[in-house]
């Protein structure tokens, strides 16, 4: 550290610019390190240096690649993982996580949300408690088996703190600039679980899996409601929000996985989705870089279907509902 004393300081501003405002740094870093508050400044002023255990403790703590920080420049790329199953944290550590990365996002003055989503985008199923309570029973059951999920049927209601937390997380994601990439295959991924579901017996009784196929069509007159709109808004609530701050497109070619890059006051994150649902975490700026200019090359090959293009709007969405309605009849023959 004695040589380049830039880097201490790069690492510390790293760290603040990540924290929740109502956090104290000199508090978490003495508490991390189990030093004095004069030590801890010491060492943020660049006055004292780290040891190399020290740094092995900050970066582990606050999830944080000294690559990044070095602006080291290699093909290997260092990513934080939250993971859900046996080995990996629960389902509600995994969304408390996202509660608070949104939360730090919302707070940041200047921030946006690039989100190629091959599903329903995860904000969105807290909606409706039963859209999430769907999901929560299927990625149990069929994601990850090994888990001691107690319900042998789809349960309609999701646990009361799961959902409140839920909440939280869409309330922040729909005060910020998004732009979403939707596929034709965004709303089938759904519509297969459910189908799934259905033949496997999860269903205590398919009036629940049509229920779930009208609050599909609700849901997608909703998102189409904000595309209209310009902005985001929860449901039920009246239409208010910052104009061109919801932007979404269509593309015809096949969205990989759910990909989000997050852009909070100069810094960058990306997340890549695997498994379904669980996540790789990097803030690496040459892979963050990449990552844009590839979702950005996929917004110019998409079709816009927000703010004044109506045509595009009602015919993407339109394509939507009878896919939603193709389930339902199914559903309603018993095939």
């Amino acid at each position: 550290m004695n040589e380049n004393p830039a880097i201490q300081e790069t690492l510390f501003q790293f760290i603040k610019s990540r924290l929740a405002p109502n956090i104290s740094f000199v508090h978490d870093l003495s508490e991390l390190l189990g030093i004095s508050y004069d030590s801890a400044y010491r060492r943020i002023r660049g006055q004292k240096d780290l040891t190399l255990e020290e740094l092995k403790q900050i970066c582990s703590h606050y999830a944080i690649s000294m690559d990044e920080i070095l602006n080291y420049k290699s093909d290997h790329v260092a990513f934080t993982t939250l993971a859900i199953g046996k080995s990996g944290i629960t389902f509600e550590s995994w969304l408390m996580t996202l509660v608070h990365e949104m939360k730090r996002i919302f707070e940041c003055k200047n921030r946006e949300i690039i989100y190629a989503a091959k599903d329903i985008p995860i904000f969105n199923y807290f909606e409706f408690p039963e859209i999430a309570a769907f999901k929560f029973f299927f990625w149990h059951k069929v994601l990850i088996p090994s888990s001691a999920y107690p319900e042998n049927h789809v349960r309609m209601e999701v646990d009361k703190a799961i959902f409140e937390n839920g909440r939280k997380l869409l309330a922040c994601y729909s005060r910020v600039p998004v732009t979403e990439i939707w596929s034709e295959d965004t709303i089938a991924s759904i519509l297969r679980q459910i189908d799934y579901c259905l033949v496997s017996g999860f269903f205590a009784n398919k009036t629940d899996a049509v229920k779930l196929c009208d609050i599909l069509d609700t849901w997608l007159d909703h998102v189409q409601g904000q595309a209209e709109h310009g902005f985001q808004f929860m449901l039920g609530h009246t239409p208010e929000g910052v104009e061109n701050s919801f932007k979404l497109y269509h593309n015809e070619v096949l969205v990989n996985d759910n990909t989000i890059l997050v852009k909070a006051d100069g810094h960058k994150t990306a997340y890549l989705t695997y498994n379904i649902i669980n996540q790789l975490v990097t803030n690496n700026s040459a892979f963050c870089d990449q990552i844009e200019d590839s979702l950005r090359n996929l917004m110019q090959k998409s079709t816009m279907i927000s703010g004044t293009s109506a045509k595009e709007r009602y015919r993407f969405f339109n394509s939507q509902h009878e896919k939603v309605k193709v389930l339902r009849q199914r559903i309603e023959r018993g095939e």
